[in-house]
């Protein structure tokens, strides 16, 4: 990866609020430091935000006061809104942006707004079916939208929509079970309670990985929870990784205990790659973030959507993976502890019913949405870069980028 200069093109990313925005948008800036950018990465106060960020390598990271609409509180939200415009401008003075990239939710306007100002080409991405309140608004004014579903595009009042798939950070790719619970599941010889057993030699005993996102985790942890007595006689065979958020841990842990499962329990994990690539199956929301990885990692899952996001778009998510093949569908107020462990039991030990869904998620993988989206920004800011300042323009290696971008067959011109 190359390092930028002191008078690279600045990329500002506005990607805080969930990881299902921050981490896509961790995708596009090391596309974007390969090709000689200076990143900056705008992002909430969120716990999530600062957490993600920690594997951000040279980039840098500015914190926007924002806070999104929640219980009808619109004076918290107006007042957050109106800092982050003062906080972005400042920012911009400082360092001028050549092109701003929004992912959606609510950290996303004020960067668009301002950096419109500032001559800024923009941007966004929607990785949803169902676009969100923020890209919905914002998509009229920015020079190009791109959608990680095609049916996405026409949701979206943007002069210019190209299907691009989510970006997902390079790691995300399939790789031997063994490798990754070894790296993972790191104990000493003689084992310990609460830890899979993953010594010295791999152990390919299945891996349920259980994961309720950023939010919602709850809903899940307790409809899993439900079913553990139902598949009790897997307890020898069957091992979990279960994420919970950070309200659970105690509850599910005892409940495991109880069980006689061995299970490894924790709020958060960075290593989501690594978890992906132990695991045999997933219990999941279906955030398109999350979608995006478990399609470039081949997992078959069994998806429950967060029944409270708005206009219920992980439904629709996990909806269109489930129309081809590529996931089983079960919605949380349909759900029952029988349902759930009879999926479990399909997802884990029916061989045919494994490589069908394997097959299914290829068509779900976009393993150059990253460089796409990068190529094209990049691409728009050469035309445009002779209105900028000299210290901003891009330098004549980027210039090269012009129409060596991915095909763009796909692109809708409004």
């Amino acid at each position: 990866m190359s390092s930028p200069g002191a008078n690279a093109p600045f990329v500002a990313i506005a990607c805080g609020g969930t990881g299902g925005h921050l981490f896509p948008g961790l995708a596009v800036a090391e596309q974007l430091q390969k090709r000689g950018c200076a990143v900056g990465l705008l992002i909430s106060p969120k716990d999530v935000d600062q957490e993600a960020v920690k594997s951000a390598r040279g980039m840098e990271i500015f914190k926007l006061p924002a806070v999104g609409l929640q219980n009808r509180n619109y004076f918290s939200f107006a007042g957050s809104f109106v800092k982050s415009l003062f906080v972005t401008k400042k920012i911009f003075r400082q360092r001028r942006p050549a092109a701003v990239l929004a992912m959606g939710g609510f950290t996303s306007a004020p960067p668009i707004w301002v950096g419109k100002d500032f001559g800024a080409k923009t941007f966004l991405h929607e990785s949803n079916i169902i676009p969100g309140r923020a890209n919905r608004l914002l998509a009229r004014f920015v020079d190009e939208a791109f959608v990680g579903f095609p049916s996405a595009a026409a949701r979206l009042r943007a002069r210019k929509v190209t299907t691009t798939g989510t970006p997902v950070r390079p790691q995300f790719q399939p790789c031997d079970a063994a490798v990754c619970r070894a790296k993972l599941f790191r104990v000493p010889p003689s084992g310990g309670s609460g830890q899979l057993p993953e010594g010295g030699t791999p152990n390919l005993r299945p891996v349920i990985l259980v994961m309720g996102g950023s939010q919602g985790a709850s809903g899940i942890n307790d409809l899993v929870l439900s079913a553990l007595p139902l598949l009790s006689d897997r307890a020898p065979a069957w091992q979990w990784l279960h994420l919970t958020g950070p309200n659970d841990v105690e509850k599910v842990k005892q409940a495991y205990d109880a069980s006689g499962f061995k299970a490894v329990v924790k709020p958060f994990l960075a290593e989501m790659d690594l978890a992906l690539g132990a695991a045999t199956a997933t219990v999941s929301r279906a955030g398109a973030s999350s979608l995006a990885e478990i399609a470039a990692m081949g997992l078959p899952s069994l998806l429950v959507p967060y029944p409270a996001a708005a206009d219920n778009h992980q439904f629709y998510n996990a909806q269109a993976f489930e129309a081809t093949g590529a996931a089983r569908l079960l919605e949380q107020k349909n759900a029952t502890p029988e349902k759930v462990a009879a999926w479990l039991r399909e997802l884990v030990e029916d061989a045919a019913t494994r490589a069908k869904i394997q097959t299914a998620l290829v068509q779900w993988h976009a393993p150059k949405a990253a460089e796409q989206i990068a190529d094209i920004m990049l691409s728009s800011c050469w035309s445009s870069s002779f209105s900028l300042p000299a210290k901003d323009r891009l330098k004549p290696e980027l210039q090269q980028t012009r129409g060596q971008s991915c095909p763009r067959s796909d692109a809708v011109e409004r």
